[in-house]
């Protein structure tokens, strides 16, 4: 069940679905899972059905829509293809990031063609060491005479292969006593340079994201690619963290449901012993169970979408969406793999690729650990880290 008071969020819905059922069919859907790669073409389509630059403002080529708009179609996105809806959140942050805190020249050059999907912008901050303690971060960039110069290293950076540029969170000067988030910058480094080697990283989940460990050997970027104030990136940061948790909540929203469904389709059809097997209370009750988790979380995650569209404070709602998602998703998926049992092992059954896809939700974009952690400081316990 889908509660969807405003017309317009159903019309995103049904587009999504028509989209899926007459372009990108399961099949197909397979087909850049086993690849591990999503085609830039793709990603052009998305632009000519105005869903590239969802989230970039209209006077810059997109739709200018707000954050509930963007939850329901990062839900519908994940119920066919959990892999392109990671990388489209990902585009979005770094289009958001553009969008606040960029100069005039930089919105004028870049969010148009994000939002047409002519141009693509990985996002580069989690390092081999470092994990959840980002600000250890030990990339470092230099202002010379000819741009600046990067060097470092990052990991599980998405699509980081084949993006035009990849938006680098690095250190450019020192840190200020104690304050280690001052003196940290984002620049958006050009992708296509030899000082920049990608490795492309197998996992078992969210195959098509096509996860990256980049090196940078000195590589090069403008003098006037920091985007934001130099100094003030985790800041700038910071500022898309609410935005990022609850379309993360809303991607494992759009896993859970797509999961249920099939699993139900497939009780009613499974016959045993002379009847359904979704006769059977063993069968019933879990997936009840399930129905019910994922009504309070699309509920949580709606609820911290308003409150964010509507410019009101909503980090405990949207950490808690982040956490209640992404946990419920791996119970659900569990519970309908007993129902398929050898059958949700099979490959072509989408379950399969649903199971493996949110094992990813407990620790990315962040630990739910640490979730857990920002929301016991907000109940006013003692901070623990």
């Amino acid at each position: 069940m889908n509660f969807d008071p405003i017309p317009e969020h159903q019309m995103l819905r049904d587009s999504v679905r028509q989209f899926f059922a007459r372009e990108l069919p399961e099949r197909k859907i397979r087909e850049m899972d086993r690849a591990r790669k999503i085609p830039r073409a793709l990603w052009k389509r998305m632009g000519e059905l105005g869903w590239a630059g969802l989230s970039v403002p209209v006077e810059y080529g997109g739709s200018g829509a707000d954050v509930m708009l963007a939850a329901v179609f990062v839900e519908e996105l994940s119920r066919q293809f959990p892999s392109m809806a990671t990388d489209w959140l990902l585009i979005s942050m770094t289009a958001r990031i553009l969008r606040e805190a960029g100069t005039q020249a930089q919105k004028e050059t870049l969010l148009p063609k994000l939002a047409a999907g002519e141009w693509l912008m990985s996002f580069g901050m989690t390092e081999p060491a470092g994990g959840t303690d980002v600000l250890g971060l030990t990339t470092r960039a230099t202002l010379e005479a000819d741009g600046w110069t990067i060097s470092g290293q990052k990991l599980f950076t998405s699509f980081a292969d084949d993006a035009d540029a990849i938006l680098v969170l690095c250190r450019t000067e020192p840190a200020e006593g104690t304050k280690r988030a001052r003196g940290l910058s984002l620049v958006l480094t050009p992708r296509q340079q030899p000082a920049v080697a990608v490795r492309r990283l197998e996992l078992m989940g969210m195959r098509a994201a096509c996860t990256c460990e980049v090196f940078f050997d000195q590589a090069k970027a403008p003098a006037d690619a920091v985007v934001g104030q130099r100094g003030r990136g985790w800041y700038h940061l910071l500022a898309s963290l609410d935005e990022e948790r609850i379309l993360c909540a809303a991607m494992y929203v759009g896993i859970t449901s797509a999961a249920l469904d099939q699993t139900l389709q497939y009780a009613m059809d499974r016959q045993a012993f002379g009847r359904s097997i979704g006769a059977f209370q063993a069968v019933q009750h879990p997936l009840a169970e399930s129905a019910t988790e994922l009504e309070q979380i699309r509920l949580l995650t709606a609820k911290a979408a308003w409150l964010q569209s509507n410019k009101r404070e909503c980090t405990t709602e949207a950490a808690m969406a982040k956490l209640a998602a992404t946990e419920t998703a791996i119970r659900a998926t569990d519970r309908c793999m007993r129902v398929l049992a050898g059958y949700g092992l099979v490959e072509e059954s989408p379950l399969e690729r649903l199971f493996r896809d949110c094992r990813l939700g407990p620790f990315s974009p962040i630990s739910n650990e640490m979730v857990m952690n920002f929301i016991s400081e907000r109940l006013g316990l003692p901070r623990s880290y």
